[in-house]
C-alpha cells in the first residue's frame, strides 16, 4: 500500500513538472512572436491598420501592428 502512494506522488510530481515546462515554452514563443518590428504594408492593412509610409518613421497606425515599422 505504501508503494502505491509513492507511485502516485511520483506521477503527480511529473505531471506538474510537465505543465511548468509547457507554460515556459508557450511564454517563450509569445515573446519571440512579439519581437517582430517590421511588417509589410499589406500585413499592416490586414491587421486593421494604415501604413503611414510617407510620415517620418514609416509606422503602421492602428490595428494589430500599431507602432511597428513598415518595410
Amino acid at each position: 500500500m505504501g508503494s502505491r502512494r509513492i507511485l502516485t506522488a511520483v506521477i503527480a510530481a511529473a505531471a506538474f513538472a510537465g505543465l511548468g515546462l509547457t507554460g515556459a515554452a508557450t511564454a517563450g514563443a509569445a515573446t519571440a512572436q512579439g519581437a517582430a518590428t517590421y511588417v509589410t504594408p499589406s500585413e499592416c492593412r490586414q491587421g486593421g491598420g494604415t501604413p503611414a509610409i510617407n510620415e517620418e518613421g514609416n509606422y503602421c497606425k492602428g490595428g494589430t501592428y500599431d507602432g511597428q515599422k513598415v518595410d
